[in-house]
């Protein structure tokens, strides 16, 4: 049945015979003879080629787009692209026709596709697109027509029947929640003799031998060193963050003397950063008006390494017998893709409970670029940021529609736009796309999942007499990196972690490591109703989202597979998986995950070329290239490994086990007044108070 398959995508790009292709793109019209050397012409012929040797021998061209692939692999700045390409029409054919092999609900809409499509010369494009989504895609079938009756749909699937609420909840805010966040860090752009002229002259000479060194690590849009306070993340959210303290002093939630204790990581792209991160940090802080109500701790990699060395391992060869001590190495640290530094973000709250202070119950994350907008809260809500922490939802128990017992000891709110603020905080910071869709979006389209979980989810309030937060809430999958919290005493007995092969929508990957428990309550996240926070990346750092548009969209191509192959990975039936995790965060796990990547990438870098302006062609050829660079490797060992992921999610798995029982032991030890976990915690609050940043006021 491939040659169905290939008949199916022919018709989405064209054949060059009568039919209109459906996408609205002729794939074989992109050929250009004008590409050469670094040219985008030539990167446009190769995916014209691409798109129509996956077509066939039936397609008019196929023999040229074969020859320009197997040419174009040979010598050339495109060689990578080419044989990117070439090898992905081996690797689609490979899939595909593995997945018709054992799964007859696969079979039947590839077949039902192809013969509808034989019967109509011109299909209705509404029709044509469900059609094509319940191949692709089927996560997306039927949002868009009727976005209600599905979000209260899906609203009914996350419905949890309260069985007890939290007898203990959060009551005093300052004292029992750890808050952190993460820096990105970078060199400024450009480099000289002084780095920048706003850096005092001790850091200035420090930061440009740091210059000089090889960059490890890129980010999305990390924060150059000596960059304008306004357009400073890290500035934005620690001000934004002491602002909402001042107003909880107000209000009478916190004294005057209060202060929140907050966990900064920072995420270096050169190591020498690792060195100069801190002080950097605190001269920035200390500028403008002051700030009284927080303090500020700031780790780096060389800290985790420090506190991995000198505190975990010892305290686990003390207490726990052989373990493999290099997984401590491996899973603990604030460097590398994202899913790195969000595991320690919540980790490190269990450690600052057993050394720091046992009073600590639980953590909450921000982003940088997100404010508490709290007289919008109390307005519109009737509570401020703190006194929706204090909800017994947080922590209660209850029984989900499939009849499992779950406990929602994580927390999640959720975000308003900016711009969309004096609309009400109700307002979806995601809302429904339109439905003129781009190539790509026909075989697959994260918009509509998205903007319906969002709806469904995140907007929900509470109220209504079934859903009326006291016998029934909404549990959440749809989560953001920020907004989000989970209890200690949860964190210590579930042990949930991102793995740290995850660098895209690391907070949806969070839950998925311990989605199903075998002796007890399943982990899930409460929906904290009205729990805003105000996302202002657009009003400050358009430039920095622009810049990192591209990595962006590649990195969304290699979540798909990462998702899919570690979803296979995960020890429970994959269908269980896909039932808790659709549409949204489940719609990343596809059943053939590299062929819809390989269209993705194409059917957009071809829709760039086709739109005739230079800067688009331009982005077009960069898209190609960074998805060869970043997603063959990944897109192999789907097709080649029925568990691609599996060693990866085991020894990580093993090395968090390793670092929480260390914790339980030395947390025992300490209540014995044994000596050597004294001597441990005095490490650790030495460390902990170099890292502290030494603020006025």
């Amino acid at each position: 049945m491939y040659a169905e398959f290939q008949k199916i995508v022919g018709r989405l790009i064209g054949t060059g015979d009568r039919e209109e292709p459906l996408a609205g793109l002729e794939a074989a019209g992109l050929f250009s003879d004008n590409g050469g050397g670094d040219d985008p012409s030539a990167a446009r012929n190769l995916v014209a080629a691409f798109l129509v040797a996956l077509v066939g021998p039936e397609h008019r061209q196929y023999s040229k787009a074969i020859q320009c692939l197997d040419r174009g692999q040979d010598h050339g700045p495109w060689a990578l692209v080419a044989r990117f390409l070439r090898e992905g029409l081996s690797l689609v054919e490979r899939e595909v026709r593995e997945r018709l092999s054992r799964d007859k609900d696969f079979a039947e809409s590839l077949g039902g596709l192809a013969v509808w499509l034989d019967g109509t010369m011109a299909p209705n494009l509404g029709e044509a697109v469900g059609r094509y989504h319940q191949l692709f895609f089927p996560e997306g079938v039927g949002m868009g027509r009727d976005s209600d009756s599905a979000a209260s749909r899906l609203r009914e699937r996350r419905t949890i029947k309260l069985t007890s609420r939290n007898p203990e909840p959060i009551t005093s805010v300052h004292e029992q929640i750890l808050f952190t966040s993460n820096v990105l860090l970078t060199v400024p752009p450009h480099t000289g003799d002084e780095p920048s002229s706003s850096l005092p002259g001790s850091l200035q000479k420090r930061l440009a031998e740091v210059c000089a060194e090889n960059q490890l690590f890129w980010y999305d849009h990390p924060i150059p060193m000596g960059i304008e306070q306004d357009r400073n993340e890290a500035i934005h959210g620690m001000r934004g963050l002491e602002a909402a303290a001042r107003f909880e002093v107000a209000r009478g939630n916190m004294p005057e003397d209060g202060r929140l204790t907050c966990v900064l990581s920072v995420s270096t792209t050169h190591r020498g950063l690792q060195d100069i991160a801190r002080e950097f940090l605190e001269q920035e802080f200390a500028k403008g008006d002051g700030i009284r109500h927080l303090d500020i701790h700031v780790v780096t990699e060389k800290d985790t390494e420090r506190l991995v060395e000198e505190v975990l391992i010892p305290a686990a060869k003390r207490y726990l017998g052989p373990r493999d001590l290099e997984l401590l190495r491996e899973v603990i640290g604030v460097d590398g893709r994202y899913g790195r530094h969000y595991s320690f973000l919540k980790a490190v709250a269990a450690l600052w409970q057993v050394f720091m202070d046992p009073a600590t119950k639980g953590t909450f994350k921000i982003d940088l670029d997100q404010v508490f907008p709290q007289r919008e809260l109390v307005a519109e809500t009737g509570r401020s940021a703190f006194e929706h922490f204090t909800t017994p939802l947080w922590g209660a128990m209850g029984v989900d529609p499939s009849g499992d017992r779950v406990e929602l000891g994580m927390l999640a709110g959720a975000l308003v736009n900016e711009k969309d603020i004096h609309k009400g905080l109700f307002s979806p910071d995601v809302p429904f796309p339109s439905e003129d869709l781009a190539p790509d979006q026909w075989v697959f389209f994260s918009g509509l999942p998205q903007a319906l979980s969002t709806e469904a989810e995140m907007m929900t309030r509470y109220g209504d007499p079934g859903l009326d937060g006291e016998n029934e809430c909404i549990q959440r999958v749809h989560v953001t990196g920020g907004t989000c919290g989970i209890l200690i005493d949860c964190l210590r007995r579930y042990r949930p972690f991102t793995p740290t092969f995850v660098g895209r929508a690391e907070d949806q990957a969070y839950v998925m490591s311990v989605l199903f428990s075998e002796t007890g309550p399943n982990l899930r996240y409460v929906h904290a109703d009205g729990l805003f926070m105000r996302h202002d990346k657009e009003a400050f750092a358009r430039e920095a989202i622009e810049a990192a548009h591209l990595g962006k969209v590649v990195g969304d191509y290699l979540r798909l597979l990462l998702f899919t192959g570690y979803a296979r990975s995960l020890p429970w039936d994959l269908d269980r998986v896909k039932n808790v995790l659709d549409p949204f965060t489940g719609c990343f796990i596809s059943r053939i995950p590299v062929s819809v990547v390989y269209l993705r990438l194409a059917l957009k870098a071809a829709a760039l070329f086709a739109s005739g302006d230079g800067k688009d062609a331009k982005e077009g050829a960069e898209l190609l290239r960074l998805g060869a660079h970043e997603l063959g490797p990944m897109a192999r060992k789907v097709v080649n490994e029925p568990d691609p992921l599996l060693a990866d999610y085991r020894r990580e798995q093993a090395g968090w086990h390793i670092y929480y029982d260390a914790l339980d032991a030395v947390e025992k030890a300490l209540s014995e007044g044994e000596e050597f976990a004294l001597d441990l915690q005095e490490k650790v609050r030495r460390m902990m108070a170099q890292c502290r940043l030494q603020l006025p006021g």
